[in-house]
């Protein structure tokens, strides 16, 4: 029999394990805010994504502890990635509400001595008054104490604007700080156990308003080339060579874990970089950005549109295309290989180079809890809010936005749209009525466009293997054995009744044939269309080919070229590719002809 004590016990660990995934859940639903005040070190709008990619295996807290710092480690990403994956390296520790002062404290100790040169006004600070306060109280679990520990941790973010001088100059609070604010507020709130109350978080939107918004004369001016993230397991002998980083670059971050190191750094030249470190030990990840492309990007975002549009990231929009339209993105889950991560932050050759060692890779949804503190934030940060959601054939989401609006929507500034479309024919629509909402102030007017779009969008996947439509139940292993010995690639189409199939072609020859006759059926070729060209592992077939024979053929036509959805790419395999288009009535979706990973 168990006794009373041991109940006690495992309640708590279960309320602990779910507090840990309540903040993580509360980051997904505001980092895309978190990225929009992204200023220091340097204003490349990343990290919201960052501390999001960082904390997902905070996500499979039910593994030990240990395991799991280890993958927030090998996990992090960025400067502010690093430094949180540092905390909690010590903050982990805490298994009680007596343990969280002396928790918070080595995690805070960790987090500053991971820093070359740290700096107040970051989430550091946020650490500081945690440490602080809990080390000076006696935390117990009631709201009433919970209240007074964000209180603390509130008036600590708002103290960043004044302690360095670019945040002052761009007006905001740090984006790191908040985001740990906004982790913390969760998992506080989460260990009262009343997380299923709505309205029981601090609004963000709120509690730090007029500080949520970059002033328009602040402008980056300085900034490496690059943002490199590496794992390097150095050889004996090596470690003060390689503290001699500083000579490279800058925003430097170095966490020992086991026998690896992780680093940050920013520097002009990465092949130099990466040349010195792989003469110190062996690299075994590496991981480089663009960061005067991320900065270019960041300052060129749009800005308020009549309605905000929010959809589902299975429609082939990439997280670059969100930020400039200032779309919000639900993610699903990619789990492939040893990672599970968002799906806008999957890596595409990662994903295709997993599957095509025959590993297994499988979706899953956001939780229910995950995707009302999306739509709350977004009705937070926006007068009104157009959700184009994927077709409710595909997945509960419909169903999911509709219960929440009838409970939390008294002013009916929340509207919801069953598209019926998924992949690239509901990414189209969704940025053809993003673009739309920045050229109207009618936010009824952007409604009706994305009603027709949804009529007159059309899209056609070419699938190349069946094996793994077989792997997802999509077909049987039979059919899938005997279509692949024949040489016999589906051509289908999503419809609100499920995805259709049209067609089978043996070859890539084929398959443009029969493209060209779906798109002369459906199409003027002197009329103007937006098309959205959509890619697996194949990139060249797709921008050289496939894009030439259109631009032959619909001159007039508007192309863009985009990785495939991901969660149409688990489903379909490498060597898919698609075309969603959408005839143009005096919107044209300009975009430069290139690939974005």
């Amino acid at each position: 029999m168990i006794s009373k004590r041991h109940w006690v016990f495992l309640i708590m660990d279960n309320r602990f394990q779910q507090a840990w995934i309540t903040g993580v859940e509360r980051v997904a639903a505001w980092s895309d805010l978190l990225d929009t005040i992204n200023v220091f070190p340097v204003a490349d709008g990343d990290t919201g994504r960052n501390l999001l990619v960082t904390l997902g295996p905070l996500r499979k807290i039910e593994t030990d502890s240990k395991t799991v710092i280890h993958h927030l480690l090998l996990s992090a990403r960025g400067n502010s990635g690093i430094i949180a994956a540092r905390f909690f390296s010590g903050f982990l520790t805490a298994d009680s509400f007596e343990s969280i002062p002396a928790a918070a404290r080595l995690g805070r100790d960790l987090a500053w001595k991971a820093i070359r040169n740290p700096r107040k006004g970051t989430m550091l600070d946020i650490f500081d008054a945690l440490a602080d306060f809990t080390e000076k109280t006696s935390p117990d679990g009631s709201a009433e104490y919970t209240s007074r520990v964000i209180d603390h941790l509130q008036n600590a973010v708002h103290s960043t604007t004044d302690h360095l001088p670019r945040l002052k100059e761009a007006n905001v609070v740090d984006s790191g700080a908040l985001g740990m604010f906004i982790y913390l507020d969760g998992f506080l709130t989460g260990l009262t156990g009343l997380t299923g109350q709505m309205g029981l978080f601090r609004p963000i939107t709120s509690i730090f308003k007029n500080r949520l918004e970059i002033k328009s004369s602040f402008h980056e001016t300085e900034q490496k080339h690059y943002c490199i993230d590496m794992v390097l397991r150095p050889e004996n002998g090596m470690e003060d060579e390689i503290k001699r980083l500083s000579e490279y670059g800058d925003s430097i971050v170095i966490v020992p874990e086991k026998d690896f190191l992780k680093i940050h750094l920013h520097a002009d030249d990465k092949d130099a970089v990466r040349k010195k470190m792989e003469s110190l030990g062996s690299m075994v990840k590496w991981s480089e950005e663009d960061l005067i492309s991320q900065v270019r990007n960041f300052q060129s975002r749009q800005k308020e549109q009549s309605i905000h549009v929010m959809t589902d990231a299975a429609g082939s929009v990439t997280r670059e295309d969100a930020a400039h339209l200032r779309m919000t993105l639900l993610d699903s889950y990619i789990t492939a290989g040893d990672q599970s991560l968002p799906e806008t932050c999957f890596l595409p050759h990662d994903l295709y180079r997993i599957m095509k060692q025959g590993e297994k890779a499988s979706t899953s949804q956001a939780s229910e809890f995950e995707r009302h503190q999306h739509y709350q934030s977004a009705l937070d940060q926006y007068d009104q809010v157009l959700y184009l959601c994927v077709g409710s054939f595909y997945t509960g989401n419909y169903d999911i936005a509709m219960e929440w609006k009838q409970k939390n929507d008294p002013d009916n500034r929340f509207t919801v749209v069953d598209t019926g479309a998924a992949s690239g024919r509901l990414g189209l629509l969704a940025i053809a009525t993003a673009m739309h909402a920045n050229k109207t102030d009618d936010p009824e007017q952007v409604k009706i466009f994305a009603k027709q779009a949804v009529d007159q969008c059309q899209e056609y996947l070419f699938v190349d293997c069946l094996k793994y439509l077989a792997r997802g139940g999509r077909t049987s292993k039979a059919s899938a054995f005997f279509g692949d010995m024949l040489h016999l690639k589906p051509v289908v189409t999503p419809t609100a009744q499920g995805a259709k199939k049209v067609a089978m072609a043996r070859n890539q020859e084929d398959q443009l044939k029969i493209l060209m006759e779906k798109l002369h059926a459906s199409l003027n070729p002197e009329s103007a269309v937006s098309i959205l060209l959509q890619y697996t592992d194949n990139p060249e077939w797709v921008s050289e080919t496939v894009q030439n024979r259109i631009k032959t053929e619909f001159p007039l036509s508007d192309i863009m070229i985009r990785p495939l959805s991901l969660t149409s790419g688990v489903h379909t395999g490498p060597g898919t590719w698609a075309v969603a288009f959408l005839p143009v009535s005096g919107d044209m979706l300009s975009d430069d002809p290139k690939t974005m990973d």
